[in-house]
């Protein structure tokens, strides 16, 4: 019967293992989808083997030693001095076997490394708690988006995931990287308020991310398709809700998804002078809410456990908008409150506007691009 209970309250849990990210009872490492990751994967298998064999052969030696040597069976103990044969043998030994281990570890070490050479480059900026990719050098250059939970698998998460049986759960965003297929890709990763860390297992990646800090990492995909990863330092209570998601495209396909962002940010280029009425506004607002805002703050604008409260909040009430601005410019509580000056000044005036006029905030109040340029 026990055992009846327990499969039948693991049968909801019927998910299988997804492609470029994690298994169901995964035991060995993901399988690489680049060079460095396949060799670290052999590099895991071959230290793995020459430990396991020294273990067994110490181990061995010294229990048959022990057993076959017993006070019981008749044996005395030895008396004897330094051996000189026995002294050469375990310093060249021990010697002779680092050496086959540091030879193939630092070859991989130095390849992760070497960032030279790139055919792009993409900085990874780390934000409690979502990633911000900016495209720096090579194709789709200027291109900069925020990546963040897929907000229906929060409201899964917040709901205790019951009956959940999707193989990304909690890995899916709204904007993944996207970068092309057997081209060198370097990451610079830096982060906005604590320490975040890049990493995609599947293509043998993982580079700390620290505020005031640049480091970097590369890789080079060898095959189209998703692959996935998470933040790996323990960031602050939204940790487990900062996916990562890289999309490798074909040359082709990867030139076509920068024209289309290119179009589509040429599109959404605002005029920091131009005057929004309230309903416009509005509604901008409340998308830039849900992508930013609702993870923390909830989309009913009450808050959750330290997160305060929107609605019904004197700073979002009041009429003087300066300090709700600063608050989004500058962050507040010591980072709790993550500054936003990485969105637009419409962006930022729309949300404000957005919380002044949502839920029991009837203020009729209207935040203009223009103030939060001139706040920047």
């Amino acid at each position: 019967m026990l055992f009846l209970a327990t499969w039948a309250s693991t049968a909801a849990w019927a998910v299988n293992d997804l492609p470029g990210g994690p298994g169901v009872r995964q035991l060995n490492l993901q399988p690489g989808a680049s060079k460095i990751a396949v060799e670290q994967g052999w590099l895991h298998w071959f230290m793995l083997i020459i430990c396991t064999v020294i273990f067994v052969a110490v181990f061995g030696v010294m229990f048959y030693s022990i057993w076959k040597h017993r006070k019981s069976v008749g044996h005395k103990s030895a008396s004897f001095h330094e051996s000189v044969n026995v002294e050469i043998a375990w310093t060249v030994i021990p010697f002779i076997i680092v050496i086959l281990m540091a030879l193939p570890a630092t070859k991989a070490v130095v390849a992760q490394k070497d960032t030279s050479n790139a055919d792009l480059t993409i900085k990874a900026t780390g934000y409690q708690w979502k990633w911000g990719y900016d495209y720096i050098k090579g194709q789709g250059e200027g291109i900069a988006f925020i990546s963040t939970l897929d907000n229906e698998h929060r409201v899964m998460s917040n709901n205790g995931a019951k009956g959940v049986d999707i193989d990304n759960y909690l890995l899916k965003v709204d904007n993944p990287l996207v970068v092309p297929v057997n081209q060198k890709v370097r990451i610079i990763t830096t982060a906005n308020d604590v320490i975040h860390a890049f990493a995609v297992p599947s293509l043998g990646v993982k580079q700390d991310a620290i505020p005031g800090f640049v480091r970097d990492t590369w890789f080079r995909a060898e095959s189209v398709g998703d692959y996935y990863g998470q933040c790996q330092e323990l960031c602050g209570k939204e940790h487990a809700y900062m996916p990562i998601h890289v999309k490798v495209l074909s040359a082709v396909d990867y030139s076509a998804w920068v024209d289309g962002e290119q179009k589509k940010m040429a599109a959404m280029q605002d005029d920091p002078s131009k005057v929004w009425n309230l309903a416009d506004l509005t509604q901008r607002g409340e998308k830039v809410y849900a992508a930013n805002c609702a993870a923390c703050h909830q989309s009913t604008g009450k808050g959750a456990g330290s997160i305060k409260a929107l609605d019904g909040a004197a700073v979002v009430l009041n009429s003087d908008h300066s300090k709700q601005i600063m608050v989004l410019l500058k962050g507040q509580a010591n980072g709790a409150m993550p500054a936003w000056k990485q969105l637009s000044d419409t962006e930022l005036a729309a949300v404000i506007t957005y919380t002044k006029n949502n839920w029991s905030n009837k203020t009729g109040q209207l935040v203009q691009p223009a103030e939060v340029r001139a706040a920047r």
